[in-house]
């Protein structure tokens, strides 16, 4: 025990130890649904539409009203360079406001 005043000696780690155990794990990007839009080149709104969607992987961080939503590149680049369904991505309809005028003729 200690008396008031009286240094106590704290086990420290090198900062050597500290920067190898960091770069042992594998690191993951995050991006936010801005960055994210801009590394698929399209709108944010757009991204958010395929996310909901089920198209696109995000992860939700918060929020009851409004929802933050979080990235990973991999998670991205995965939705289009690996074989999907035919369905998913490639719809017959430009936009979903052309699919209701469609319906409302």
């Amino acid at each position: 025990m200690s008396r008031k005043g009286e240094l106590v000696s704290i086990p420290t780690v090198k900062r050597e130890d500290q920067s190898a155990a960091f770069q042992d794990q594998p690191r993951t990007e995050w991006l936010t649904a801005q960055e994210a839009a801009a590394h698929l080149r399209v709108k944010t709104r757009t991204l958010l539409l395929w996310t909901r969607q089920g198209k696109v992987k995000g992860y939700v961080l918060s929020g009851i009203r409004r929802h933050v939503w979080r990235f990973r590149r991999e998670d991205l680049d995965a939705a289009f360079l690996q074989p999907a369904d035919p369905d998913v991505l490639n719809s017959v309809v430009s936009s979903v406001r052309s699919a209701e005028k469609e319906a409302a003729r």
